[in-house]
């Protein structure tokens, strides 16, 4: 099931894992640089098998890991970089200078950012924000347009389903 509505959100109900990473795949084919990409939910929502699937479609090879303990995994495809984040065990912002947060924020980036409550005063601009929500056996995604590139984005999503 998926809804989008006038306040730029979309609502897609994913009923399994496999849902989740074919939402995910689907998101990859229509992402282009420079974009950053915010995931919300509680541990096990599902955050980390989004970004994953959605890594693996962008064409990663390499072993895909979370970022929980290193703050940051980096991964190169042929024309972008992408950065992906998980803030969990920040403490202070400040933390995130010594990491050089803002210097992965280049224009052939995306930087998909777990927690970013967690560094909501260094990101200055986000595309999407993603909230993953479980439901009964499954999950739910709330995607919210916050750029102009998110309702595009956001757009051909909806398109696709």
């Amino acid at each position: 099931m998926l809804s989008i509505n006038m306040n730029k959100n979309l609502v897609i109900d994913l009923p399994a894992e496999q849902a989740t990473e074919q939402v995910a795949k689907r998101f990859a084919s229509f992402l282009v640089s420079p974009l950053v990409l915010t995931y919300r939910g509680e541990i096990g929502a599902g955050k980390t098998t989004f970004i994953r699937a959605m890594l693996r479609a962008l064409g990663v090879n390499s072993a895909i890991k979370s970022p929980t303990f290193s703050l940051v995994e980096s991964y190169s495809t042929l024309h972008l970089q992408i950065h992906h984040f998980d803030l969990y065990r920040i403490n202070d912002e400040a933390e995130l200078d010594y990491i050089g947060f803002r210097d992965y924020f280049a224009e052939n980036a995306i930087c998909c950012i777990e927690w970013p409550e967690r560094a909501a005063h260094y990101l200055d601009r986000v595309d999407v924000g993603f909230t993953l929500v479980t439901k009964g056996a499954g999950r739910e995604l709330n995607a919210q347009a916050l750029s102009s590139a998110g309702v595009e984005l956001l757009s051909c999503l909806a398109g696709e389903q």
